[in-house]
C-alpha cells in the first residue's frame, strides 16, 4: 500500500481520483491547490503525488518546482493529471522534473498501474 497525495481544485475530480486510489488499496491524502499540497507533502511524506495542472494559488507546475527544491519532495514521483495537451506545457513539466503526464478523463486501471510501477 502506498500513501498518495492527490491534488485537484475540482471536488468531483478529487473525489473520483481518491476513490480510484482507495479501491486500489492505497492511502490517500488530499489537497485543493499547490500551496496546500506543499504543506501536505512535508507533513505526510507521501510515496507519490498526482496533481492537477490548473489550480488557484499555486498551479501544478509551480507546485512541482517548489516540491523538487524541498527534501520532502525531491525524489517523490509526481504525476500531472490534466486536460491540457500543449507541448510547451509538457516541456515545462519535464524542466521541473515531473515524473509523468496523464490526461483527463483518466483511466482507473492506467492510474493504478502507474502507481504500482512507481511506488
Amino acid at each position: 500500500m502506498s500513501r498518495i497525495l492527490a491534488v485537484d481544485d475540482s471536488k468531483p475530480m478529487l473525489a473520483m481520483l481518491s476513490s480510484c486510489l482507495k479501491k486500489g488499496g492505497h492511502e490517500v491524502i488530499q489537497a485543493v491547490d499547490g500551496v496546500q499540497a506543499l504543506a501536505q507533502l512535508k507533513e505526510h511524506q507521501p510515496d507519490m503525488v498526482i496533481t492537477d495542472l490548473n489550480m488557484p494559488n499555486m498551479d501544478g507546475l509551480e507546485f512541482i518546482e517548489a516540491a523538487r527544491k524541498d527534501p520532502a519532495g525531491n525524489a517523490v514521483p509526481i504525476l500531472l493529471l490534466t486536460t491540457e495537451t500543449a507541448q510547451a506545457l509538457k516541456d515545462r513539466a519535464r524542466e521541473v522534473r515531473a515524473t509523468g503526464w496523464l490526461t483527463k478523463p483518466f483511466d482507473p486501471d492506467q492510474i493504478l498501474g502507474l502507481v504500482d510501477q512507481l511506488s
